[in-house]
């Protein structure tokens, strides 16, 4: 089995010696008046953190298409969308929309580790997404692409009792992180300059 490392192991309580104060060395003083300069040079040059998803306003209503007409990654995407401005589609809209098609959504567990007895007691969870995006004409606005996230869980054989709990709250972090993944190739896509044909010149 993969040796696990604690972020924190329970220790005794030890009586520790009285504190003691030492003065701050002009080297430190130094580095800290860098990371000044350094952060400041940074927010003159226009760094900024990444905005927030951009929807194409000419990409019109827009829906998303699952195979599983109960799929919970089509009804948080739909939400995802819905709070970042995009326009939903009616339910009778009978003209041509912009679809968010969910064209596969793949889950599977594989064996990581086993005991003395040859039970599996170790994961990993799989979560393999393919989607495509296309505009109200039909032509690519994000091409077919997957996506694949995994998650490692331990499952002791000898007490299974919270095992699927645990493995359904593994679950929901993937669709959540499923939705934020998708939704950050959209945002690429949207932020792509659209290459312009100058128009010829005359001699």
């Amino acid at each position: 089995m993969r040796p696990r490392t604690l972020l924190a192991r329970p220790a005794a309580l030890n009586q520790t010696a009285s504190m003691t104060t030492y003065p701050i060395s002009r080297s430190t003083l130094a580095r800290g008046w860098l990371w000044i300069v350094l952060l400041l040079g940074l927010s003159a040059c226009g760094f900024h953190l990444r905005n927030a998803l951009v929807i194409p306003p000419d990409l019109g209503p827009l829906r998303v298409v699952s195979p599983d007409p109960y799929s919970a990654l089509a009804r948080s995407l739909s939400e995802a969308l819905d709070r970042a401005g995009a326009t939903p589609a009616t339910a009778d809209a009978t003209a041509s929309v912009a679809t968010l098609r969910i064209v596969s959504e793949r889950w599977a567990s594989t064996p990581l580790s086993v005991d003395q007895a040859g039970r599996a007691q170790e994961y990993t969870l799989r979560y393999a997404v393919i989607f495509r995006l296309n505009r109200a004409d039909g032509s690519d606005f994000v091409p077919q692409q997957a996506v694949e996230l995994s998650r490692d869980y331990i499952s002791v054989p000898t007490n299974s009792s919270g095992t699927e709990g645990e493995r359904e709250i593994l679950a929901r972090e993937l669709r959540r992180e499923m939705v934020a993944s998708i939704l950050r190739r959209i945002d690429a896509a949207s932020r792509e300059p659209t290459s312009v044909t100058a128009p010829p010149t005359t001699p």
